[in-house]
């Protein structure tokens, strides 16, 4: 295919050039009505470029195939059979690509450290999960994905499971082996679905992670907008093979997306897709190459590691660093707070010890300059010791399930003090937020090791953001009959 061309960018183009007038929404008109205060923060072309798909990129009958030709586009640029473009993120996705391989009260095998949107999947479809342990690392106190054999021994005790979900890679970087478990899902006619929302880049250089179509899986979920660069909310899933009917996950996506999709979405999904056929190689192996030499920069740093996942894990993303700054003797809390405070850098992720920070092709010798010398100063800064977290043991966070997450999402339900939790039937989801794998599922029996992880964790700067109370003073459970 040729993919010089940008579709969407190309009718947005012609949209202008013409000089349409509408008179369908968007209500601003192009940004006509729209407040001069507004226009001063945001700009002007973010409204010229906020066109209606139907009678505004295309005809009335969709006839030019302006987005069926993008994603047409996208599908060969990562070597899929199809591509879906999500304007409602990879949490849409997900549930999208969950409800297209099992229904109501079938089973879909899923790990327990999967993102809270797969959890609201469970809740949306009543889908049966069988929970799929991932590999707790006890020493580092997080998740790895799942391996072959354990993916092969639950489909063995679970022959009438639909199909196999997948995350990869977590939020720390680290990756399964795609192929291996994509090997045994289809020795048993099950197909995999990968939430690969952290790999949007993988199809585009041959020095990271394996790519999930590549791989083998069936399904995969990506969210251009964290390693891409597009918009936030913008994701692709992309199908391949013959194990899920393409028609069933667009009707699934039909089932729970909007019918107003916007069109900057679309536009910077295509945009990007060019761009990386055009030059993602050159670009990630520049991004590589600034990655590689930041990370030897901040190991130098006293106090703090830059943790190396090697041999705990089947690949690691190397864009991803995951900064260990216990060394310090503070908490990834603490230093994911100063430096947005004191040297006005953001990170994606902070935990009890740790904060990770992701470099994309967008980045360069003076970001990541940047970087080093905020966390250089965070070195020198004088903070106080942290709050002590209760870490439970992985065993600990291995709840027992009780209902199915719907059931106990929608059962009549009760606020009890959180120290009269333990031993009830959660009917809410308590997520460390991020990165975003619920501690407690609406469904879960409530320990003793869990409740007290969580409310350390938030009396040290952990964000609980699902609760009905955020500050975790009572707890949401299903009522006793």
């Amino acid at each position: 295919m040729d993919h010089s061309k940008a579709p969407v960018l190309e009718a947005l183009q012609d949209f202008r050039s013409r000089g349409f007038v509408p008179f369908t929404p968007p209500g601003h008109r192009q940004g006509r009505g729209v407040d001069p205060r507004v226009l001063d923060v945001l700009g002007e072309q973010v409204f010229t470029a906020d066109v209606v798909a139907l009678n505004g990129l295309d005809d009335r009958l969709m006839s030019g195939g302006v987005i069926e030709e993008a994603q047409q586009l996208m599908a060969d640029a990562v070597h899929a059979d199809h591509a879906f473009f999500s304007t409602c993120g990879s949490s849409l996705s997900v549930k999208s690509a969950m409800l297209s391989v099992a229904g109501p009260h079938e089973k879909l095998i899923v790990p327990r450290h999967a993102h809270k949107s797969v959890v609201s999947g469970l809740v949306l479809s009543g889908v049966r999960p069988v929970w799929l342990s991932p590999r707790w690392d006890a020493d580092l106190h997080l998740s790895h994905p799942p391996g072959p054999d354990e993916v092969r021994a639950l489909l063995e005790a679970e022959p009438d499971a639909k199909g196999v979900l997948l995350v990869t890679p977590t939020d720390y970087g680290t990756c399964g082996d795609i192929k291996a478990i994509a090997d045994v899902c289809h020795s048993f006619g099950k197909p995999l679905i990968v939430d690969e929302a952290w790999g949007a880049h993988l199809p585009f250089h041959a020095d990271l992670p394996p790519w999930g179509m590549d791989a083998g899986a069936d399904v995969v979920v990506t969210s251009v907008h964290k390693s891409g660069a597009a918009v936030e909310q913008s994701s692709v899933f992309h199908l391949q093979g013959d194990l899920v009917d393409p028609a069933v996950l667009k009707s699934r996506e039909d089932l729970l997306g909007t019918t107003s999709p916007t069109s900057l979405v679309y536009a910077t999904l295509d945009g990007w897709r060019r761009h990386m056929v055009e030059q993602g190689e050159y670009l990630l192996t520049a991004a590589l190459a600034l990655a590689g030499a930041t990370r030897s920069a901040i190991s130098a740093l006293p106090g703090l590691q830059v943790v190396d996942f090697t041999g705990l894990t089947h690949s690691t993303d190397p864009l991803k660093m995951v900064i260990d700054v216990s060394g310090l003797h503070i908490s990834g809390y603490q230093a994911a707070d100063w430096l947005r405070a004191e040297q006005r850098v953001t990170v994606g992720l902070s935990d009890h010890r740790r904060i990770v920070a992701q470099f994309t092709h967008a980045d360069d010798q003076r970001t990541a300059d940047i970087l080093v010398e905020s966390l250089q100063a965070l070195t020198r800064a004088d903070l106080p010791t942290p709050k002590p977290v209760d870490l439970p043991s992985p065993d600990d966070l291995q709840l027992e399930t009780a209902m199915l997450p719907r059931d106990a999402f929608f059962a009549e339900v009760e606020q009890v003090p959180v120290d009269k939790a333990a031993g009830r039937v959660a009917a809410e989801m308590i997520t460390p937020y991020p990165p975003g794998a619920p501690a407690v599922l609406p469904g879960e029996v409530i320990s003793e090791e869990v409740l007290a992880y969580l409310r350390s964790g938030l009396a040290a700067g952990m964000e609980l953001p699902d609760p009905a109370d955020s500050e975790l003073e009572t707890v949401r459970v299903v009522a006793r009959g």
